[in-house]
């Protein structure tokens, strides 16, 4: 499949009816595991991704995430969106070129959020924020094909829980040519319904467990995707946590019960 036909399909998972579940692979094992059980695209996880190379979140670097980009590209099919964090620089420029060489690695949608990594200004000015987005958008729409960008705003991650601020800065994003906005952290129904009814383009949600609501139940809402970030990464090495501590403290081998047999695996790799 082209290129442009992932860029076409993935465009199109936007504009259905309801809502899909993009979830985030962490390796070339982990995508087609994904695939293999139906999904219709995927997103890269810069935390389980950075957890997978043995480093922090946040840890990685571009070239590194250019090349992570094309091993997932190289081993499915499926439409890939790039966790592209703050677009790796604070300059619109630079934020634009990120565009480009993702999808020159393969990707046919990213994410540019507002976080800094400046513990002492963790998040950029609105207007900084927005004029990043619009570089982003600009070299998005160069490309040729539909590469669908998300802008995405912190505040919620970085101990500001203000619904007012977070619709601000996605109604900013919207104008300056996003398709897709987000604010992970946002759990609660309302702030969600808020959020969702406030702007005009598909709303990315991030699901976990203090979200307590369903696929079902945010797609009644108006949300149109629905990721899930780092945690498959993170299921994926708790059980091998716990595994490792039963092996070492207690020296049995209970954790095998749930090893997946290597006959159900092996048809998922092919």
């Amino acid at each position: 499949m082209t290129q442009q036909e992932k860029a076409e399909r993935f465009q199109a998972l936007h504009q259905r009816p309801r809502a899909f579940v993009i979830p985030n692979p962490w390796d070339a094992g982990s995508a087609r595991v994904l695939a293999f059980a139906g999904f219709e695209a995927l997103a890269t996880t810069s935390s389980g991704f950075a957890y997978a190379r043995g480093k922090q979140d946040y840890g990685i670097t571009r070239d590194e995430l250019l090349a992570h980009i094309r091993e997932l590209s190289a081993v499915t099919d499926l439409p890939i969106s790039a966790d592209l964090e703050n677009g790796f620089g604070a300059d619109p420029e630079t934020c634009a070129e990120t565009i480009r060489l993702a999808a020159d690695a393969g990707a046919v949608g990213g994410s540019i959020e507002d976080a800094s990594g400046d513990p002492a200004h963790p998040i950029y000015r609105i207007e900084h924020a927005a004029e990043r987005v619009r570089a982003a958008a600009e070299a998005a729409r160069a490309l040729g094909f539909p590469f669908m960008l998300t802008a995405r705003t912190e505040i919620y991650l970085h101990g500001r829980p203000d619904l007012d601020e977070a619709i601000r800065r996605l109604q900013a994003f919207e104008q300056a040519g996003a398709d897709v906005l987000f604010a992970p952290g946002v759990t609660n129904r309302d702030e969600i319904d808020a959020m969702v009814r406030a702007i005009n383009r598909p709303v990315n949600v991030l699901a976990g467990i203090p979200l307590g609501l369903t696929v079902n139940d945010l797609a009644n809402i108006g949300v149109k995707r629905i990721s899930i970030g780092g945690a498959l990464c993170r299921v994926a090495v708790g059980a091998l946590h716990r595994a490792a501590r039963e092996l070492h403290d207690h020296g049995t081998f209970d954790f095998l019960e749930d090893a997946i047999p290597s006959r159900q695996l092996n048809p998922m790799l092919l």
